[in-house]
């Protein structure tokens, strides 16, 4: 399945975002800090606003380390998430070896059958290649935002390229994003990948102040089915 996300911070920018053609909204509270949770009544507000999938972040604080008090805490926050209307969520939380906290990220993930999203914590892990094989053994998770390399998908593209061509099962999972340009998108999906995620590319200027655009929704919908199509037709 072709999958476009688009980050929303309201519920006129999940409008929008649906109106172009996304097939799901990442919703932050706030883009600080790579992005933080919304409140759950805004879950809420968007919920009402969107019928497409909608996914909050569940991040209280800079990094992403946590403890036992906080994860009790997100626990909860997930649970209000999913009582306002959300679909799944986005979360991803880092050992103090800089591998993924598989303790904290099954506890958070205990309860419940909801998919969810391994967000960009990922490109801070020391050991890539173990980061992915742990993440491959996690219940439930569909997606993992990565661009690759904390510098974003320009310096990390070749290295998107080669997991996505050399592990079917990470290819499944890769969703592009973090400085991703429509240049990328081709690159991306001859090797595989079929889903992509967008923030500020889906506002004019690239501005975080504006709304998200629902005509620079619709030309990255276009992108990605056009491009999609061409390689299916190009390798049948």
């Amino acid at each position: 399945m072709n999958m476009l996300e688009v980050i929303a911070l309201h519920a006129a920018d999940a409008e929008r975002a649906e109106e172009g053609g996304a097939d799901r909204i990442e919703l932050l509270g706030s883009v600080d800090e790579g992005g933080l949770s919304p409140e759950p009544a805004l879950v809420d507000k968007v919920r009402r606003a969107t019928s497409i999938q909608v996914r909050p972040m569940v991040r209280l604080r800079p990094g992403f380390g946590t403890d036992g008090g906080e994860a009790v805490r997100l626990k909860g926050l997930i649970s209000s998430y999913l009582d306002a209307g959300a679909d799944g969520v986005v979360l991803g939380f880092l050992n103090g070896h800089t591998g993924i906290d598989v303790e904290v990220v099954t506890e958070l993930l205990d309860s419940g059958e909801w998919p969810w999203t391994f967000h960009r914590a990922v490109d801070h892990c020391l050991d890539q290649d173990a980061a992915w094989q742990t993440l491959l053994t996690l219940p439930r998770l569909d997606a993992v935002l990565t661009a690759g390399s904390v510098r974003g998908v320009e310096h990390g593209l070749d290295d998107l390229i080669d997991r996505a061509r050399t592990h079917t099962a990470a290819a499944r999972l890769i969703m592009a994003g973090g400085g991703l340009e429509a240049e990328h998108v081709p690159w991306l999906v001859r090797a595989g990948v079929r889903a992509f995620h967008i923030g500020s590319p889906a506002r004019p200027g690239g501005s975080w102040k504006a709304y998200v655009d629902a005509g620079l929704v619709r030309t990255w919908r276009s992108l990605v089915d056009d491009t999609i199509a061409h390689e299916r037709n190009r390798t049948a």
